[in-house]
């Protein structure tokens, strides 16, 4: 079940607006274990998908996640802390007994709220194939692109994005948060604006939903714990074929969103 919609109030612009948001993550319909986990806390919302034998990416993910928990908790999230965490993490990762594997590892896609420039400004970060989307006007945009074989193939023209469905090394990702040097997070930065929409998940949800049926069931669910669970619903009858993760935020005039409960932080 997902996270009851929280929320907070920011000013962008000499304008009150309201950030709400909610996550979910599931076990799915095929796998034993959830390698999947997620963060969603004012202001950085991430979700990481582990990869590993045994119990090795459910470590990954999960002590990623908590390293990133740890700044939020100081209040100090920026480029210069997430990725000190994540070299804490891939220390973590390293340490642990049951994570020898070389393929142990995490993917880590997100966005946070930069608030320290003149205007508050979103940035979104990722490594591995988890995605962003954005939907605006609209129109629903992949922003992160994915670190995978595939897309390295498509990028070079050596391959469609028809061919990519289902293609034998579409689970194959060049980059992961893991045991080995860290590469830091790609990052790009999106303004603020009334109305804006994240969808941020793991590839649990993109293998049973197209771009098109996360763009209808956020028409269809104004609430962000409403859209989640009808996602998660949707991917599951489709086959639930690995973990679902998502988190979705979103930007209101203040007081328009059907939220239920306010951030302890506001």
């Amino acid at each position: 079940m997902a996270e009851t919609t929280k929320t907070r109030s920011i000013t962008i612009a000499q304008r009150p607006l309201q950030l709400s948001w909610a996550g979910v993550t599931d076990l799915g319909r095929r796998r034993e274990t959830n390698q999947d986990a997620f963060l969603a806390e004012y202001p950085l919302f991430i979700v990481a998908d582990g990869m590993g034998g045994h119990a090795g990416g459910e470590i990954a993910s999960r002590r990623t996640v908590a390293r990133l928990e740890a700044i939020v908790e100081s209040g100090e999230v920026d480029r210069a802390s997430i990725e000190n965490a994540l070299e804490l993490a891939v220390a973590d990762i390293a340490d642990h007994p049951e994570t020898t594997d070389e393929g142990t590892g995490t993917t880590l896609t997100g966005v946070y709220l930069d608030v320290e420039g003149d205007e508050p400004q979103w940035v979104s970060l990722n490594i591995g194939d988890s995605r962003v989307y954005l939907l605006r006007d609209d129109r629903l945009i992949q922003v992160t692109t994915d670190h995978s074989v595939v897309q390295e193939l498509i990028a070079s023209g050596k391959l469609s994005p028809e061919e990519a469905e289902g293609h034998p090394y579409s689970n194959v990702i060049t980059r992961a948060v893991g045991a080995s040097e860290l590469t830091p997070p790609d990052y790009l930065t999106i303004d603020v604006r009334e109305g804006d929409r994240f969808v941020i998940c793991s590839d649990g949800l993109t293998k049973e939903l197209t771009d098109y049926g996360i763009q209808h069931f956020l028409r269809e669910n104004a609430d962000p714990a409403d859209a989640v669970e009808a996602m998660l619903a949707a991917a599951l009858e489709n086959g639930g074929r690995d973990n679902v993760t998502l988190v979705i935020v979103q930007v209101d005039a203040a007081g328009e969103p059907s939220s239920t409960m306010a951030d302890s932080a506001e």
